[in-house]
This record gives structure tokens, C-alpha cells and sequence, in this order.
């Protein structure tokens, strides 16, 4: 459900302006719509927001740093950012020298380990050592008597070789003049271990001074937030009378409207309250049950409800835990989710612990729609030794002698249901925003589909007689193609609307049956991930009976539980996507749900997660 909102404008006297928003962020339940409008100095701003991103990458960095226990400072956060900084520059530099003696090495390796001073000796001594390297059918071998030419190694088909001729003298040659380092190899080698070296002592400083003053960070991102926050709204409001009043506006739930007016009414400030407006921005705050508030991340990552929107999260909350189950459609996978929900519970944050709810939430449902499917780690519990009374409560095998798997017709079954539910909630949404009259082509669409699957079902089922289906749906149809085709715009001509009509006939049929179609996933991947965990257990079984004795049970063992572990996993990958699927493009396409809503976000001191 969306909660009502309440907007509120104040008229603040500008030099008790900032005393009175700090008031306000106190309190933290007012949401501020900032005015587009406002002062036009951002920089400092600017300033502040950069500063807290790079405090936050620098975190983000130490995410692997266990902090130490104390309490931060957000006064030490200043000189532990530049410290940190200042180490992660000397670092830097160490490694570009690492890499430096890494290319010497790489162009002296060819050539061995020499001393480039007896290369000096000998030019002291009026000869000239050069360094050439070509391809080996570009060598002469007179240039061994011209230039004695000496070869020092051969890569491939490639030389390197050395000339030694007299000072002033140079060798014309088919060959690349090579410039080599004033350094040994070995004395390449020790210099790059030294640099490493002092990048690992730089390094251990780093995340010694991490540990110590990770939460000092912590704690003046936290207050940089909050300034931030405080410096948008102040350079976000309104003015009026010559920058003398400064104008604010915001909503506040409406369940603390009461609250507010005590608060207001001990301050001297002058405010209107009024109900929200067809054609308010008004930000969504949601609200629901345990059950449903664990699915409202979902609704989240769409986007939020528009304000005379329904609230998708109590649909999506029974249906995603439905299509999730399906997919899994392992009694055991479900029995691990559960356990590894409960595990992980005790061990994770607050927040993250909130999340593994869901998680045993999911867990539970696909144990129970697991064993309605018969699966149970892979195993055909249908074929199993269990009693028979819980083999009636199965859903396997084929439609009396038809070819139709049970287990296909329930997914294009709650496929069906959902798309009418999506159907349902359209209309009702429409006449809700719009009026009755507006909505006359949604209530047509819905009255056929829905109709035409209640007759048809009805009739295969015989709990109707035949011209009474036959009749039914004959009226159906006449009163659904007088919303969709005539009436579906009262300011349009009925020419016009009947194209119109015609067009969305031919975007419905098209549209549902494809629609329909796409539930048909929940069958494959559930049959998908129980031929595997099946797959597991016979290649499990058949290495014990090949290996015999305690090495074929440990190896049986190994790959039951690597086998399944990985079944899981890409189990609850495709259980999450493509539920996830479902509900995104059939469902909110055939509710005409927009997801275009802004969250409420009170103005508040910014807490530290």
C-alpha cells in the first residue's frame, strides 16, 4: 500500500532559515521538493561532493579491512585521508619503478647478464661494442670478419649479435641498431626486488592505517552526507521578497501529521498543510505487511509507484514466491535454502540479515511446491518408496492419455491467472485515476479474457451445458467489442476508435499469446534443474559401484555435494531472474504499471549504515 502524503510550505524569515532547516532535519520527516529556483553558488558544493567521493571509493577500496573496534572520529578523517593518499602516491611510484627495471629486464635478457662496464673499458681502449638484432636470413656471415660480428642468442628465427670495431667506425648493416640500459641484468633484477619490496613495506603501512582509521572515514563520510544534504536543500529553496522569505516545500507521511503540527505550532514559523493534488510530485513511502515489505526491493529496482498508482509489491510478494518455487521445483534445494537463510542470518549485518528473511521465505515455499512436484535432491519421489497418501498430492506424469505434461498446463494455468489478475488491476487502476469513462476499453479487454476463460473453462469442464457456453460467449463478446471498439475514447470519432480498436486487437492477441507462452519457463527450468540433480545421483552412484569400498563412498560423497551445490546455484540464479522476468514485462505490461515514482526520502541526519 502507498502511504498518504501531506504537503507542507513554510515561509522562513532567511537569517533564521538554516536554524530552522537543522530543526527540521532533527526531526527527519519531512521530505524537501527543492525549487528550481534557488541560489546559483554551487561551488562549494560541488566541492563537498567530490570530497565524499573519493572518501567513499577509498573505502570501497578497504572493503576487505576488518576495522579495528573503536569508535570513528570524523575529526581524524581529514589527516587519515591524506595520509592514506600520500602513502598510495609513494606506492605508485615504486611500482612505475618496478615496471621500469621490469622492461630493462625484459630487453636484457636476450643479451644475458654482462657488465656494462668493460663495455666502457673497451671504448676507452678505442673500440666499440653495438647491439643489433635481424632475422636469421638476414645475417652475413662475412660480417663476422668485417665487424666481428659475434652471436649472443637466437630467439625463433630471430638474431641478436654484437659487432666490435674500432672507434669511429660504423657497421653499415641489414640490421636494427638495439640500445640497451646502462645496467646488468642482475643488477636490473635486484633493483626491481627492492622497489617490489618497498611497495609490499608501503602497502602494510596502508592497511595498518586502514585498520586503525577505517571508522574515523566512516564517520566523516557520514557527516559530509549530511552537510551535503543540508547544503541542497538550503541552495535548492525558493525566495521571495527581495531574498528577505525564503520559501520551502515538502510532504511528510500522514500518519505524522500530528507530530508535525505539535513541533510546527512551538515554533515560529509560518505553514500550510494540505491534502496531495492531482498533478503533485508526491514522493511514495510504502506500506505493508512483513511478508509483503521483504519483496518491496523488487519494486524498488523497477521503480516506485506513481502516487494514484496500486502498490504492485502485494502482488508481486505471493506470485514471485510462486514462480520462484516453481523454477527451483526441489523439495531439497528448498530445505538447503532454509538452512543457509538461517546460517547466514547470524553471521551477516543487520541489513543483509533483513534480506536472508527472503531467503528462508523462498526456501519454505519451494520445499513445500517441491514435494507437490516430486522432486526431493534430485530424486523422483513419485517412483520413490513413500506412502501413497502423499503421492496424491503430486503433480506428475501426463493428462490421462494425452501427451501434455500436468506440470506444463499448471504453468500456462497460473500464467493465465496472473495475466488476469495484471488485467484486473489495470482497470480498476484506470477508473481510479481517470473515471469509469475513461476506462471502458480496459473493462472490454478485461470482460473478454477473463469471460472467455471462465466459459471456456466451465465448459470443458462440463459444469455448463453447451448452448449455455455457446450463448455466453456471444454476449461476452458483443459487450466487450462495445468498450473496445466504440467506446474506448468519448472524444474521438467511432471511425477513428474502431481503427483503433482494430489495432489493439491485433497488439492483444499477438501480445497474450506470447504472453501465456513465456509461464511456460517455470515448467522448463524446474524439469531442467531436477534432470540434472537426477544426472548428479546416477554419475555419483556409478563411480561408488566402479570404485568399490571407502573410496567409492568418499567419491560418491564428493560429487553429491559439489554436483548439488552447483544445481543450487544456477537454480537460484535462473529461480530469481526470470520470475524476475515475468513479473517485470508480463505482469506490469498487462497492468499498465509505470514505475515512475520518486521514494520518500526524509531530510534527516545521515545515519551510518
Amino acid at each position: 500500500m502507498i502511504t498518504k502524503m501531506k504537503k507542507l510550505t513554510f515561509l522562513v524569515y532567511h537569517k533564521e532559515y538554516e536554524e530552522f532547516l537543522k530543526r527540521i532535519r532533527d526531526l527527519g520527516v519531512l521530505h524537501i521538493q527543492t525549487a528550481q529556483e534557488g541560489s546559483s553558488d554551487t561551488s562549494v558544493l560541488q566541492e563537498r561532493i567530490q570530497l565524499a567521493d573519493r572518501i567513499k571509493r577509498m573505502i570501497e577500496s578497504f572493503a576487505d579491512i576488518e576495522p579495528s573496534a573503536h569508535e570513528g572520529d570524523a575529526a581524524k578523517g581529514p589527516q587519515t585521508l591524506e595520509h592514506i593518499e600520500q602513502l598510495q602516491a609513494e606506492k605508485q611510484a615504486q611500482e612505475s619503478l618496478v615496471q621500469g627495471c621490469r622492461k630493462e629486464e625484459e630487453a636484457l635478457e636476450v643479451w644475458g647478464n654482462f657488465d656494462p662496464k668493460n663495455i666502457s673499458r673497451l671504448k676507452e681502449n678505442g673500440y666499440e661494442v653495438r647491439f643489433f638484432t635481424c632475422p636469421a636470413r638476414n645475417f652475413n656471415p662475412e660480417w663476422e670478419e668485417q665487424f666481428c660480428a659475434t652471436l649472443i642468442n637466437k630467439e625463433g628465427d630471430r638474431l641478436y649479435f654484437i659487432t666490435v670495431t674500432p672507434a669511429g667506425q660504423q657497421p653499415d648493416l641489414d640490421a636494427e641498431a638495439v640500445t640497451l640500459p646502462q645496467r646488468s641484468l642482475q643488477e636490473a633484477t635486484q633493483q626491481k626486488e627492492v622497489h617490489e619490496h618497498a611497495a609490499e613495506a608501503i602497502q602494510k603501512q596502508i592497511d595498518h592505517c586502514a585498520h586503525k582509521h577505517l571508522k574515523d572515514l566512516q564517520a566523516w563520510l557520514q557527516q559530509l552526507h549530511s552537510s551535503v544534504a543540508f547544503d541542497q536543500v538550503v541552495l535548492g529553496t525558493a525566495r521571495a521578497a527581495e531574498d528577505k522569505v525564503m520559501i520551502l516545500e515538502g510532504w511528510i507521511p500522514a500518519p505524522k501529521e500530528q507530530m508535525v503540527r505539535e513541533f510546527l505550532d512551538s515554533q515560529e514559523v509560518y505553514y500550510e498543510m494540505r491534502e496531495a493534488r492531482k498533478g503533485d510530485h508526491v514522493p511514495i513511502l510504502l506500506r505493508n505487511n512483513a511478508f509483503t515489505r521483504m519483496y518491496e526491493v523488487l519494486t524498488g529496482m523497477y521503480g516506485m509507484p506513481d502516487y494514484d498508482e496500486f502498490d504492485p509489491t502485494p502482488m508481486i510478494a505471493p506470485f514471485f514466491t510462486l514462480f520462484f518455487a516453481f523454477c527451483m521445483g526441489d523439495a531439497g534445494y528448498g530445505l538447503a535454502l532454509i538452512l543457509l537463510g538461517f546460517y547466514l542470518k547470524s553471521k551477516l549485518s543487520k541489513s543483509m540479515a533483513g534480506m536472508m528473511n527472503l531467503v528462508i521465505t523462498l526456501g519454505v515455499a519451494t520445499t513445500i511446491f517441491g514435494a507437490i512436484l516430486g522432486t526431493f535432491f534430485g530424486v523422483d519421489l513419485f517412483k520413490a518408496d513413500v506412502p501413497e497418501w502423499m503421492k496424491q498430492f503430486m503433480i506428475t506424469g501426463k493428462i490421462g492419455e494425452t501427451n501434455y505434461d500436468k506440470q506444463m498446463l499448471l504453468a500456462l494455468i497460473i500464467g493465465v491467472v496472473h495475466i488476469c489478475i495484471a488485467m484486473t488491476v489495470k482497470a480498476i487502476g484506470a477508473t481510479v485515476r481517470f473515471g469509469f469513462k475513461e476506462s471502458l476499453s480496459d473493462w472490454g479487454w478485461l470482460l473478454l479474457v477473463v469471460g472467455f476463460v471462465a466459459l471456456g473453462s466451465l465448459s470443458f469442464f462440463q459444469l455448463i451445458p453447451e448452448q449455455v457456453s455457446y450463448w455466453g460467449f456471444i454476449v461476452v463478446g458483443g459487450i466487450s467489442a462495445i468498450g473496445i471498439y466504440l467506446l474506448n475514447n468519448l472524444h474521438r470519432n467511432v471511425l477513428v476508435n474502431i481503427g483503433a480498436g482494430l489495432w489493439d486487437t491485433y497488439n492483444m492477441a499477438t501480445g497474450l499469446m506470447g504472453d501465456v507462452l513465456s509461464y511456460i519457463r517455470l515448467y522448463a527450468l524446474g524439469l531442467a534443474g531436477a534432470m540434472l540433480g537426477g544426472v548428479f545421483n546416477q554419475l555419483a552412484f556409478m563411480v561408488q559401484d566402479a570404485a568399490g569400498g571407502v573410496l567409492g563412498i568418499i567419491f560418491c560423497a564428493l560429487i553429491l555435494v559439489f554436483g548439488h551445490t552447483l544445481n543450487i546455484a544456477m537454480s537460484c540464479l535462473s529461480a530469481f531472474v526470470h520470475p524476475l522476468r515475468l513479473t517485470f514485462v508480463e505482469y506490469f505490461k498487462n497492468s499498465g504499471y509505470d514505475g515512475k515514482g520518486e521514494a520518500y526520502k526524509p531530510f534527516t541526519v545521515t545515519e551510518k549504515e
